[in-house]
Protein backbone atom coordinates (compact mmCIF):
# COMPACT_ATOMS: atom_id res chain seq x y z
CA UNK A 1 0.00 0.00 0.00
CA UNK A 2 1.20 3.23 -0.92
CA UNK A 3 0.89 6.09 1.53
CA UNK A 4 -0.18 9.77 0.22
CA UNK A 5 1.61 12.53 1.52
CA UNK A 6 -1.04 13.54 4.19
CA UNK A 7 -1.26 9.76 5.87
CA UNK A 8 2.78 10.28 6.02
CA UNK A 9 2.58 13.86 7.99
CA UNK A 10 -0.66 11.98 10.20
CA UNK A 11 1.54 9.11 11.08
CA UNK A 12 4.96 11.50 11.75
CA UNK A 13 2.73 13.50 13.88
CA UNK A 14 2.36 10.56 16.40
CA UNK A 15 5.67 10.55 17.08
CA UNK A 16 6.71 14.32 16.85
CA UNK A 17 6.26 17.02 18.88
CA UNK A 18 3.67 19.54 16.97
CA UNK A 19 3.56 23.18 18.35
CA UNK A 20 2.53 26.34 16.80
CA UNK A 21 5.00 29.30 15.44
CA UNK A 22 3.92 31.67 18.44
CA UNK A 23 4.87 28.73 20.97
CA UNK A 24 8.21 28.10 19.40
CA UNK A 25 9.01 31.84 19.66
CA UNK A 26 8.79 32.10 23.57
CA UNK A 27 11.73 30.48 23.53
CA UNK A 28 14.72 32.55 22.51
CA UNK A 29 17.63 30.04 22.48
CA UNK A 30 16.09 27.49 20.57
CA UNK A 31 17.62 26.98 16.35
CA UNK A 32 15.32 27.41 14.22
CA UNK A 33 15.28 25.52 10.73
CA UNK A 34 14.01 26.48 7.59
CA UNK A 35 12.89 22.90 5.77
CA UNK A 36 11.59 24.41 2.45
CA UNK A 37 13.54 24.71 -0.93
CA UNK A 38 15.30 27.36 -1.58
CA UNK A 39 13.61 29.11 -3.95
CA UNK A 40 10.81 29.18 -1.10
CA UNK A 41 13.43 30.74 1.01
CA UNK A 42 14.59 33.50 -1.31
CA UNK A 43 11.33 34.52 -1.87
CA UNK A 44 10.10 34.78 1.88
CA UNK A 45 12.97 34.29 4.17
CA UNK A 46 12.02 34.13 8.09
CA UNK A 47 14.84 36.13 9.98
CA UNK A 48 17.17 34.30 12.50
CA UNK A 49 16.43 30.72 10.53
CA UNK A 50 18.82 28.85 9.03
CA UNK A 51 18.10 27.50 5.59
CA UNK A 52 18.47 23.74 4.96
CA UNK A 53 16.06 21.73 2.37
CA UNK A 54 14.47 18.73 4.04
CA UNK A 55 16.35 16.85 0.99
CA UNK A 56 19.63 17.64 2.68
CA UNK A 57 18.79 18.08 5.94
CA UNK A 58 20.74 14.78 7.40
CA UNK A 59 23.75 16.16 5.66
CA UNK A 60 23.69 19.28 7.38
CA UNK A 61 21.96 19.05 10.62
CA UNK A 62 25.20 18.59 12.80
CA UNK A 63 27.14 21.67 10.49
CA UNK A 64 24.20 24.05 12.53
CA UNK A 65 23.37 21.37 15.27
CA UNK A 66 26.28 19.58 16.96
CA UNK A 67 24.65 18.51 19.89
CA UNK A 68 21.78 16.21 20.09
CA UNK A 69 20.02 17.74 22.92
CA UNK A 70 19.65 20.88 21.06
CA UNK A 71 16.17 22.86 21.06
CA UNK A 72 15.34 23.19 17.32
CA UNK A 73 12.47 23.67 15.60
CA UNK A 74 11.78 22.84 11.91
CA UNK A 75 9.10 25.47 9.76
CA UNK A 76 8.23 25.08 5.97
CA UNK A 77 5.29 26.17 3.85
CA UNK A 78 2.80 24.53 6.01
CA UNK A 79 4.23 22.27 8.53
CA UNK A 80 4.22 19.01 7.15
CA UNK A 81 7.91 18.62 5.55
CA UNK A 82 8.74 20.04 8.95
CA UNK A 83 6.90 17.69 10.74
CA UNK A 84 8.23 14.56 8.18
CA UNK A 85 12.20 16.31 9.32
CA UNK A 86 11.35 16.57 13.12
CA UNK A 87 10.50 12.87 12.16
CA UNK A 88 13.46 12.21 10.55
CA UNK A 89 16.08 14.34 13.16
CA UNK A 90 14.77 12.23 15.74
CA UNK A 91 15.62 8.59 13.72
CA UNK A 92 18.96 10.26 13.57
CA UNK A 93 19.33 10.93 17.35
CA UNK A 94 18.19 14.20 18.33
CA UNK A 95 16.04 14.60 21.20
CA UNK A 96 14.66 17.99 21.30
CA UNK A 97 13.01 18.13 17.67
CA UNK A 98 9.88 20.38 17.25
CA UNK A 99 7.71 20.81 14.25
CA UNK A 100 5.99 24.17 13.96
CA UNK A 101 2.76 23.04 12.61
CA UNK A 102 1.36 26.13 10.81
CA UNK A 103 1.43 28.02 7.97
CA UNK A 104 4.45 30.09 6.82
CA UNK A 105 2.63 33.68 7.45
CA UNK A 106 2.50 32.48 11.08
CA UNK A 107 5.40 31.67 11.78
CA UNK A 108 7.12 35.08 10.39
CA UNK A 109 3.97 36.97 11.95
CA UNK A 110 5.64 35.13 15.41
CA UNK A 111 9.17 36.09 14.27
CA UNK A 112 8.17 39.94 13.73
CA UNK A 113 6.54 39.45 17.71
CA UNK A 114 8.98 38.11 19.57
Amino acid sequence: MILSIPELVAQAKASVECINAEQAYKNKNAIFIDVREPAEFTNSPVENSIQIPRGVLEMNITKHCPNADMEIYLHCASGGRATLAAEQLQRIGYTNVKAISCKHDDVCQAQKNQ
